[in-house]
């Protein structure tokens, strides 16, 4: 049975780059905002809960799911971002890891990128992982990466930021970390380096 390795970091950090990376060495990835794409299809319970709890105002003409205006109700809203998360959360786990333990047993290791892991109301539901993985970037570079996405404007990315746990709170939780602050050489440098690292430590295990 391969590793579980999460894979974390605050929003435009550059996880989707170290996987996509990671992906290239032929180790199987799971991004969990996919899984929640997913869950959220016309038809799934997930939407009907999401309606539910938020109104027809968060479902575009063709009645799926408008991310965009949800975003905007959950923002500054702990308790409506609770909510959500509360609907979402449970059965985007089971799916990660009923889909990495599948993975595993042909892998050496399996790479499943959850965004809001070192958050403290998320952590403990994913003791299952072997190991996390933080990538970390400097905040300004976020905001930079936030802005060259469609719908987004300063006072949003500032949002988006602050809304997140501190890049010391994820060191407090995890194994590796990939400093995304420089260029693409050197985060590739860091990238091969964890790869034969995971490599090593899969071999070991009996």
């Amino acid at each position: 049975m391969g590793l579980l390795i999460g894979l974390t970091g605050g929003i435009a950090s550059g996880k989707s780059t170290v996987a996509a990376l990671l992906a290239e060495n032929h180790i199987p990835v799971i991004d969990t905002d996919q899984l929640s794409r997913e869950l959220v299809e016309p038809g799934q319970p997930a939407l009907t809960a999401i309606v539910e709890a938020f109104g027809p105002e968060v479902l575009q003409a063709d009645h799926r799911l408008d991310r965009a205006a949800l975003r905007v109700i959950v923002l500054n809203n702990p308790q409506a971002r609770a909510r959500l998360e509360g609907i979402l959360h449970p059965p985007i786990r089971r799916l990660a890891q009923q889909r990495a333990l599948e993975l595993a047993t042909t892998h050496p290791y399996v790479v499943i990128v959850i965004p809001l892991l070192a958050e403290t109301s998320v952590y403990p539901h994913y003791q299952w992982l072997d190991y996390i993985v933080n990538v970390a970037a400097q905040p300004e570079q976020q905001r930079a990466r936030l802005l060259n996405r469609p719908g987004i404007d300063i006072r949003q990315a500032n949002q988006l930021i602050q809304a997140q746990t501190t890049d010391d709170q994820r060191r407090m939780v995890t194994d590796f970390c990939l400093d995304n602050t420089g260029d693409l050489p050197h985060l590739k440098d860091q990238i091969q380096h964890l790869h034969h690292e995971l490599l090593k430590r899969a071999a070991a295990i009996p």
